[in-house]
């Protein structure tokens, strides 16, 4: 069974990558001239939007359930999580043939709710605040016994998640300057940093979160976590706070912390859709708005991209944009 309580070395990526891989998509690294040439970089997108449930989080997800011990499966699995955590948890577990139960939050969007239930997952809704989800998920696990699978802060997941960007630096023909992440929780970004230290150890890692949630930007710059207060930001997916796992790798193994504005997430949607023929959603498009807003950071240079989720509400695109 993976360890619990130590931050997941070299060994426990590749098990991690051996364990998920017939459950997930190695998916396609993809390029664009227009955007290179638009930014002045040898872009390399990872699109996780076209992973399964469209979304990194099965990574995570797949790998901390088959981690799991035949007794402990036999309680099921819960979760709180607005969206793409709650259908890989709700996914991974009926893959594995055990319950999962998620609880949601009223507000999160229908096609994630939709999708939740259409894997198998019981839902419970809760109130939209981070206090709310914590203690409806405590008064369950409780009453059930379920086993806790956090979305972000438990290194099972941050196993899984860092084999998206060890495919993505395999699969880019030259060495990465730098990968570009988003930042939410940190279960993705502290996987990328881990993946490129035990990987590709000449590679920056940068997280990019929104300038309307910039807890993550604020917690890297002052030494410890900020909590996410208030985010307003179309990009759903980065509303949470770093957790006491993930921010310390990414303390230490971060080149940095990036914002990018709402007018700059839009334009990235926009230029992916229409550029790259890819549906992608807002917390998805954040590592091309860093490029569009910080050009001479990254000028010249090869960069890896990380596309996170592609759900988004087609009906909704045009509010967004």
């Amino acid at each position: 069974m993976t360890n619990l309580e130590a931050v997941p070395d070299k060994q426990t990526i590749l098990d991690a990558e051996s364990r998920i891989r017939e459950y997930v998509h190695r998916t396609p690294v993809m390029r664009c001239r227009t955007l290179d040439d638009l930014v002045g970089s040898e872009l390399h997108f990872k699109c996780e939007n076209l992973q399964k449930i469209g979304a990194f989080k099965i990574r995570g997800a797949t790998n901390a359930i088959l981690s799991l011990s035949d007794d402990e499966a036999k309680l099921g699995v819960a979760t709180h999580s607005s969206g793409n955590h709650a259908q890989a948890l709700a996914l991974a577990a009926r893959n594995r043939g055990i319950k999962a139960t998620i609880v949601m939050p009223e507000n999160a969007p229908g096609i994630k709710k939709s999708a939740v239930k259409g894997y198998g997952a019981e839902i419970i809704f809760c109130k939209p605040t981070t206090a709310d989800r914590e203690q409806t998920l405590e008064r369950y696990i409780q009453k059930s016994g379920a086993i806790l699978i956090h979305p972000y802060n438990d290194y099972r997941i941050i196993a899984g998640q860092a084999t998206a960007a060890k495919e993505l630096m395999e699969d880019m023909p030259d060495v990465a300057d730098a990968i570009l992440a988003p930042v939410g929780g940190g279960g993705l970004l502290s996987g990328t940093c881990l993946s490129a230290r035990y990987f590709s150890s000449n590679t920056e890692v940068w997280g990019i979160e929104p300038a309307m949630a910039d807890d993550a930007f604020r917690s890297f710059r002052d030494g410890f976590i900020h909590p996410s207060e208030n985010p307003a930001t179309i990009a759903d997916g980065l509303l949470t706070s770093l957790g006491d796992k993930t921010f310390p790798i990414i303390k230490e193994h971060c080149t940095g912390i990036l914002t990018v504005s709402e007018h700059a997430i839009r334009q990235s949607i926009r230029l992916i859709m229409e550029r790259m023929k890819l549906v992608v959603e807002p917390s998805g498009a954040v590592t091309l708005a860093a490029l569009l807003e910080y050009p001479e950071q990254f000028k010249g240079k090869t960069i890896g991209l990380i596309i996170s989720g592609g759900n988004v509400d087609i009906t909704s695109i045009p509010q967004i944009l």
